[in-house]
């Protein structure tokens, strides 16, 4: 049995009970080659055959999976009725259907224009699931399940939080590691690879793609955003040294920026162009940090930092503010971003209690490269409170 999972079971029949919903349906098929988002959070292990995962308003969770993956769903106990089926899973779904669903009930089903993580079900199931229910009075039923799955990915519970810090705290102590290899002369290639075989033997995963996970760059010529780090390019005095860092441990993520600047023999202090960005940068994740807290829609806390930044001469960033951080370094939910077409909803929704953000943005100085900041929060009851110190000084790389 896992804690973690009958947590989220747990909250999901909380979610369900407040909706308008009568039934929440996952509807899965051969997950080994990648399945629903959301099944690591309500299910260990993996489904073979076509199978069903319901929760419903009364909070009676049923499973309706092939013979085969019956048992180990029955060994969890995270289920109250496991109905296992060979040859074909219409009558028994239909049947619990029947048992779950009220005269005029919803069912809602795992799919989202706005939401990527909210989006699980395809386009195949979706065609399958509508036959099944073809002739019953189950047909034109289904709605989207967003509200409830942007809840259940958002607001965590104390096992994910801990599962977080502990990321985070890899995490640290991969930044120390960065800052004590990472010299004058070394490619960006250089200090990516030592951050993967430091990960390989720690036991660490990556947030996102690991051809690209660290994000390493070093002065002006570097690719900014989701590039590739360089073996072309060589940290030099005058550059700022860039790096994007999430990884993954225990099934949980992090994704924190850091920036440094790369000296000149004898220079003493940050130049005057980098420290300006580095305070402006600073400022507007304040602003932002200080908006954070429940009640407040995603594009107003993205428009307390949008604003700062180019009050101080700056152009705007090109991006959201913060995505929320889980199982991965872009879980989905709420963004704090401009209500631009390419993020659908998500900026218009509310900021709840117990979400992880991140709160990053950047300035590309000419001549120097880029610099940006990104740093982790938790919504508490009163407003934000950070999961790592803030960066909050630009650092000499190579002055320890």
């Amino acid at each position: 049995m896992s804690t973690l999972t009958r947590e989220k079971l747990a909250q999901a029949s909380q979610l369900v009970a407040e909706s308008p919903f009568d039934v929440w349906l996952t509807f899965v098929r051969e997950t080994a080659l990648g399945g629903d988002p959301v099944l690591p959070l309500i299910l260990e292990g993996g489904l073979t055959w076509q199978s069903a995962l319901m929760v419903s308003r009364s909070g009676k969770k049923v499973a309706v999976v092939g013979n085969y993956d019956a048992d180990p769903l029955v060994h969890s106990g995270d289920w109250d009725q496991v109905v296992p089926y060979v040859q074909s899973i219409r009558e028994p779904l239909v049947a619990a259907l029947e048992e779950l669903v009220g005269p005029e009930g919803l069912i809602a089903l795992n799919f989202s224009t706005n939401d990527v993580k909210a989006d699980g079900l395809s386009h195949g199931m979706f065609l399958l699931l509508e036959d099944m229910v073809r002739g019953t009075r189950f047909a034109g039923r289904f709605v989207s399940a967003e509200p409830i799955l942007a809840r259940l990915r958002g607001q965590k519970t104390s096992t994910e939080l801990a599962r977080i810090g502990a990321a985070l705290e890899a995490t640290e102590r991969m930044f120390g590691d960065i800052a004590s290899f990472a010299r004058v002369g070394r490619t960006e290639r250089a200090v990516y690879d030592r951050v993967h075989e430091l990960a390989a033997e720690r036991g660490l995963g990556f947030s996102w793609d690991p051809s690209g996970d660290p994000i390493v760059n070093s002065g002006p010529d570097s690719m900014i955003g989701h590039g590739i780090p360089s073996d072309q390019i060589a940290l030099a005095p005058g550059h700022i040294f860039h790096i994007d860092l999430g990884l993954l441990r225990d099934g949980y993520a992090s994704d924190i920026q850091r920036c440094w600047y790369i000296p000149h023999p004898g220079e003493t202090e940050v130049p005057e162009d980098v420290d300006r960005a580095f305070r402006a940068v600073r400022a507007s994740i304040e602003a932002g940090f200080a908006a954070l807290r429940p009640g407040m829609m995603g594009y107003e806390v993205d428009a307390a930092a949008r604003s700062t930044l180019v009050s101080a001469g700056y152009p705007e960033y090109l991006h959201a503010l913060g995505h929320q951080v889980g199982r991965v370094a872009h879980d989905g939910g709420t963004i704090l971003g401009p209500c631009w077409d390419r993020y659908g909803q998500t900026p218009r929704q509310r900021i709840l209690g117990d979400e992880v953000y991140t709160l990053e943005l950047g300035i590309t100085v000419p001549g120097r490269g880029y610099l940006g900041l990104e740093e982790m929060v938790v919504v508490r009851e009163n407003g934000a409170e950070w999961l790592l110190p803030p960066q909050r000084d630009l650092p000499f790389l190579g002055s320890d």
